[in-house]
């Protein structure tokens, strides 16, 4: 009886020995990984700087909003603020930046305490910040008639991080930097010039507002130097314009040449002082 022997190995075909990757394989594996991963961490990346770049400037753009909306809500119920200083708004400086301040008296006013009305004194002013050199805004409130239409009262913080503050006035034919005079001489020598910004309040109000659009950064310290610090980046701006609905009726009541006009008077350019047109 014949009988063959067994080995213990079987040998397989070439195809049965590829069980695995090659160098080669595994080579454009891991760039394509590497492509993949990289362009992620990219699109990652771009998203947190993109939602560090927007988080501060909504911030911005809404505290902008509020006080515009404030201050033209006040405007548009303003009235004469004394017989002295019916509106007042001075155009100023601090530094290279602008800051306009505004006086003026409002009905806009919800009576806190008793015995006060709907009339509120108002003052809108700038201050520059310690550390920044930004600009912040403050509101100065006195719902009774003081002695001193410019002062008293409270004052409250509206926004921080501005960077120039500007008010330009209209009295139906032209807009002007300033409005009213605090010296009681320098207006009598400007009325004969017939300046038109000198009494009465004016028909509407244009606020410009520039703002800081990253206020999060802190401040360089006070050795660096203009040349070491980087260019800054533009302020954001915002514009309004608020119309004052309630000058018509103001004026007929406290205009000083109100009394004084006469039916010589034919063209609305012969009283600009007070911005009535007479017919």
């Amino acid at each position: 009886m014949n009988t063959t022997a067994r080995t213990p190995f079987q040998v397989h075909s070439p195809v049965g020995l590829r069980s695995g990757f090659t160098l080669i394989e595994m080579v454009i594996s891991g760039a394509v990984a590497a492509l993949i991963l990289t362009a992620a961490y990219m699109c990652f990346s771009a998203a947190i700087a993109g939602q560090k770049l927007i988080e501060p400037r909504v911030e911005v753009i809404q505290n902008a909003r509020v006080a515009m909306a404030m201050m033209a809500a006040d405007l548009r119920a303003a009235c004469p603020l004394s017989k002295e200083f019916e509106f007042l708004g001075m155009a100023r400086t601090i530094g290279d930046l602008q800051a306009d301040n505004l006086d003026f008296a409002t009905h806009y006013y919800r009576p806190a305490r008793e015995r006060e009305g709907d009339y509120c004194q108002m003052s809108y002013y700038v201050e520059k910040e310690e550390g920044t050199g930004d600009l912040t805004l403050y509101r100065r409130r006195n719902p009774v008639i003081a002695i001193d239409a410019l002062s008293g009262g409270s004052r409250e913080l509206i926004v921080r991080g501005l960077r120039g503050l500007r008010f330009e006035y209209f009295d139906g034919f032209d807009w002007y930097d300033s409005w009213g005079e605090t010296d009681p001489k320098k207006k009598d020598q400007k009325t004969v010039e017939i300046a038109p910004n000198l009494s009465g309040v004016p028909e509407a109000v244009r606020i410009t507002i520039w703002m800081n659009p990253n206020p999060r950064k802190k401040a360089k310290a006070a050795t660096t130097t203009i040349e070491e610090e980087p260019v800054s980046e533009p302020p954001l701006v915002f514009q309004t314009v608020a119309r004052l609905n309630l000058t018509a009726a103001s004026q007929s009541g406290f205009s000083k040449d109100g009394s004084a006009q006469t039916g010589e008077q034919t063209t609305p350019q012969q009283n600009p002082a007070n911005g009535v047109i007479n017919n």
